[in-house]
């Protein structure tokens, strides 16, 4: 394991107290430290009551009396109290930042625009399978800091990490010792401005890397900075795991028939062969890699099938928040038996990329939320569209049109926080619509 640099001095000031923020409060007062924690809005500070904590207020007030700024993933850079901090020379560091220096263990780092939860929960099962010590956290489900109090993780387990760009952008020294970059296409440009922001920031997983260390990413795309051995997944003839002749492959040795991978759609075998790479580079027996492959179905609110209805089946795909990942989820049904729903926050994308896909692949879509006129727009005259506005009239609609043989599939293209406060939140009333809970 790489050394990790001193956790920089306190005391702290927290500033965004929701998952990742209380998890990072929680894990410095575990130590002693003094930490004082703020938000903006009114969060549930119930696991915090023997923390200082202030809520409705930008926190400006409470810098004087700090000399790090711990920054939660969705507190932007332009906020009063990180600019303020950074005027005055404190440190600034990030969740992610944070716990990696709080923990002994071993990374594996994955980012990308779509796949990120698949392919860190798919690295665990492939690590369990071998019988090794594995945790997964990050950006989805359980915060990195809930990992660093005693006793909560064996030193000797890897952790599997799962980084968005909010996360790396806020890191200064973080190296895991295998990082993957999955896919990168236009996402929260709302909140970075541009593409190459965005870029920049999905690029800080390899950037501190040293020799011996590894980095993962798809054939084709240049993976600058850090010094660590590169390993390449895709279908060309210099991809280390590659996709040929109905099979994916380890070098020259075959590892599994894609006809074997539970996961559905092309995008998932490409998921497959970035966790497969990332395992097999750090030695994990091939053996294990292929029972993964083989026995991994999924995880919730990604291409979720949740019931089969009067012949039809109903897909939860709410993870699905940008264009791009609707674009795969559609290329993972047959044409023209898809009845989508879509629609939310569209953080600034441009939704021409759907209009295509959609037409040829959907009997039917029906526009929820905020950004409904935008993609309306976008679509044009095919297939036939409706202004469902929320929900559950969607499903309603969708239901009523469907035929056997047919797809009614959440696949929203957008965030979900105009009706919803997650897209697990959304994902969870699309089931209940269905009736699958």
């Amino acid at each position: 394991m790489t050394g990790r640099p001193p956790l920089p001095g306190g005391p702290y000031l927290v500033v965004g107290l929701g998952r990742s923020g209380i998890a990072a409060a929680l894990a410095l007062a575990a130590r002693g430290e003094t930490v004082v924690g703020t938000d903006r809005g009114s969060p549930d500070v119930g696991g915090l009551d023997r923390i200082e904590t202030h809520v409705q207020t930008d926190g400006v007030e409470l810098v004087a009396r700090v000399r790090t700024v711990i920054k939660s993933p969705g507190v932007p850079a332009e906020s009063p109290v990180v600019a303020v901090a950074r005027e005055r020379g404190l440190n600034v560091i990030g969740e992610l930042e944070l716990a990696w220096r709080l923990l002994e263990n071993e990374f594996i780092g994955v980012t990308g625009t779509n796949g990120k939860t698949t392919t860190v929960e798919l690295i665990g099962r492939i690590h369990r399978e071998a019988g090794l010590g594995v945790a997964v956290a990050g950006n989805v489900g359980l915060a990195l800091s809930a990992l660093a109090g005693p006793g909560q993780v064996d030193p000797a387990a890897t952790i599997v990490c799962e980084a968005s760009s909010f996360q790396l952008e806020d890191t200064v020294a973080f190296a895991p010792e295998a990082a993957v970059l999955l896919n990168l296409s236009d996402d929260h440009l709302d909140r970075h401005g541009t593409m190459e922001a965005y870029r920049t920031a999905k690029l800080e997983i390899f950037a501190r890397q040293e020799a011996g260390q590894i980095a993962v990413g798809p054939e084709g795309l240049e993976i600058p900075g850090g010094a660590a051995g590169r390993v390449r997944f895709g279908e060309g003839p210099d991809a280390d795991v590659g996709d040929r002749r109905g099979s994916l492959w380890w070098g020259e040795t075959e590892l599994i028939g894609v006809d074997e991978i539970r996961l559905r759609g092309p995008h998932n075998r490409r998921n497959a062969m970035a966790a497969a790479a990332v395992t097999l580079a750090r030695g994990v027996p091939i053996d294990a890699v292929r029972a993964g492959l083989r026995g991994f179905g999924g995880v919730p609110h990604r291409l979720e099938e949740i019931a089969t209805i009067d012949g039809v089946l109903y897909v939860n795909d709410s993870k699905a928040t940008n264009v791009a990942g609707t674009l795969v989820a559609l290329a993972s049904f047959a044409a023209g038996t898809i009845h989508l729903i879509l629609g939310g926050q569209g953080k600034d994308q441009r939704f021409d990329d759907l209009r295509a896909s959609v037409a040829e692949r959907c009997a039917g879509a029906y526009l929820i939320g905020e950004d409904a006129p935008a993609i309306a727009a976008a679509l044009g005259d095919r297939p036939p569209t409706r202004y469902s506005e929320t929900l559950d009239r969607a499903v309603r609609e969708a239901r009523q049109a469907a035929r056997p043989g047919h797809v009614v599939l959440l696949s929203p293209a957008c965030a979900s926080f105009d009706q919803f406060d997650d897209f697990e939140h959304r994902g969870r009333r699309f089931r209940e619509l269905v009736g699958a809970d």
